[in-house]
């Protein structure tokens, strides 16, 4: 009676562990938790590539600016310390100024008027 009993509830602890295990990985298998796994290894991926692409960039910064010291020294140029301030152009003024026609007519910058 004893070892019936034994296998009895051997059998019922498999069953409710294999049942977890399936019902586990079901779950894991739906559409929405595919989408959500497959969404954060996307973002882990890109938080990856954006810190290589940083460190990247910095080591490039860094070498670029040593050998242009590199290349300054052996031609003998000193940079410059203080750069001029840029030049704005204006490309558009802000005035109307009166248009180049040949009569002294007025000239009216409204497109819809007279149409």
């Amino acid at each position: 009676m004893f070892r019936r009993t034994f296998w009895f509830s051997t059998g019922v602890a498999a069953g409710v562990w294999a049942t977890t295990k399936v019902n586990r990985k079901l779950r894991q298998l739906t559409p929405e938790s595919l989408a959500a796994t497959a969404a954060d290894k996307a973002l882990e991926t890109g938080a990856r590539l954006k810190d290589r692409a940083v460190g990247f960039a910095l080591d490039v910064r860094d070498n670029m600016a040593r050998r242009e010291a590199e290349l300054g020294e052996a031609l003998g140029i000193r940079p410059d310390p203080e750069l001029p301030a840029p030049r704005r152009y204006t490309a558009i003024e802000n005035h109307p100024s009166k248009p180049q026609h040949v009569d002294d007519t007025t000239y009216s910058y409204n497109r819809n008027e007279d149409h």
